[in-house]
């Protein structure tokens, strides 16, 4: 299969998936008497000044970067066939550990922030690997495992919240741990817009994007050039041929749920450190479920993620436009929750037409015989890359 071939196949899924989402959403809104295509202008619209338009892009930028790496979260679990569902609690208790122990201590910018972060991702680690540990020793599913977790985390996190963390006074609407001092604190990066030529506008880009698409990058060359992302790939595509080649099976499982699970502790940084610097009881909370969606429309593939979060940070966005102009919010869920199941649809649809593919161009060699292509029959230019794109879009 030619590159050209590969990557339109690639992108095949996600752009049937979104079409075919819209299709879906503008009949149920037609149902609902609603005009989808007003719905749709609505959600387009970033305003009429300059102003208005780069805070547009702005929110949804700052929406994307959560939704980013919780998408990066599940996709390095998703590439060795687990399903690492407990993203959510990973993310919320490493977030209130980290803004705890930031409030606690002193220490200039950098290395300040740099604690935070590495707290985070240590919380994220230790309670993604209680999932790997169990599966490892007792083959309990890590669905199963990372679900009950989940309710485990979330509890941890309120009890943490209102007692041993708490920073609010008595009696609060809104019950927060101890606000990080200033050298905690990652400045937004509006500068970027001065440096274009655009305005800047009143709202702060996060300035931990550069921070994710740093984890994005690492996270793509980790995966696709490294002995690591090949053992891992191998060990999910078949354990025991693995095992067989020299690949501890068991400790990949391991490895992969701690990276997973380090990832998933940066979730809720972005707005820890850019904007809220507290852990509040209405903090941002949905992101880790989010991010499978993310994951799945992106393929698992970093570069895809990054569009899919782009996608539905642009739907998060237009909540406010269309509750203004008195349109119901839950269009925006119909959207989302449409696409997930048209991606699915479409992942399916893509793995069918690859594995036609791969089928004909090993046919035509045996058909030419022998001498034609010299690797006799059954051995056509079907790749171990094509092979893995399949099997990825299969587990997708």
């Amino acid at each position: 299969m030619t590159r050209l071939r590969r990557v339109g196949l690639a992108l095949f899924a996600p752009v049937l998936a979104v079409l075919v989402a819209a299709v879906i959403s503008s009949a149920v809104m037609a149902a609902l008497q609603v005009d989808p295509v007003r719905v749709f202008q609505v959600m387009f619209d970033f305003g009429s000044t300059p102003d208005e338009q780069v805070t547009a892009l702005v929110v949804i930028l700052n929406r994307a970067i959560p939704l980013f790496l919780a998408g990066l979260a599940v996709a390095i679990a998703f590439r060795m066939g687990l399903f690492n569902i407990g993203v959510e609690g990973q993310y919320r208790l490493a977030t209130i550990v980290a803004a705890a122990v930031g409030a606690a201590i002193v220490l200039p910018g950098p290395l300040h922030v740099l604690v935070i972060v590495l707290v985070a991702m240590a919380v994220g680690a230790l309670w993604a690997g209680i999932v790997a540990v169990l599966k490892v020793t007792r083959g309990v599913s890590e669905v199963i495992s990372s679900i009950m977790l989940n309710f485990i985390a979330l509890g941890t996190a309120s009890y943490l919240l209102t007692g041993p963390f708490r920073g609010s006074a008595p009696g609060a609407s809104i019950v927060a741990t101890k606000d990080l001092p200033e050298s905690g604190w990652l400045p937004g990066i509006n500068g970027v817009f001065s440096a274009l030529g655009l305005v800047s506008p009143p709202r702060e880009l996060y300035g931990f994007l550069p921070l994710a698409i740093i984890a994005g990058v690492a996270i793509s060359v980790l995966l696709n050039r490294t002995r690591f992302g090949f053992d891992l790939k191998a060990s999910g595509m078949s354990p025991s041929a693995a095992s067989a080649s020299g690949v501890d099976a068991r400790a990949m499982v391991i490895k992969t749920m701690l990276l997973s699970g380090a990832i998933a502790g940066l979730i809720g940084l972005p707005d820890l450190l850019g904007k809220t610097h507290s852990y509040t009881t209405d903090f941002t909370a949905g992101l880790g479920f989010l991010g499978i969606a993310v994951a799945l429309l992106g393929r698992n593939r970093p570069g895809g993620i990054a569009l899919a979060a782009l996608l539905f940070a642009f739907l998060d966005r237009s909540l406010v436009p269309l509750q203004i102009a008195s349109y119901p919010a839950s269009v925006v869920t119909i959207i989302q929750g449409t696409i997930v199941l048209a991606v699915v649809i479409a992942n399916e649809i893509a793995r069918r037409i690859a594995r036609r593919q791969a089928e004909r161009s090993s046919v035509l060699p045996a058909a030419a015989g022998p001498g034609a292509g010299g690797g006799g029959p059954g051995t056509g230019p079907t790749t171990p890359a094509d092979d893995t794109d399949e099997r990825q879009g299969a587990q997708a």
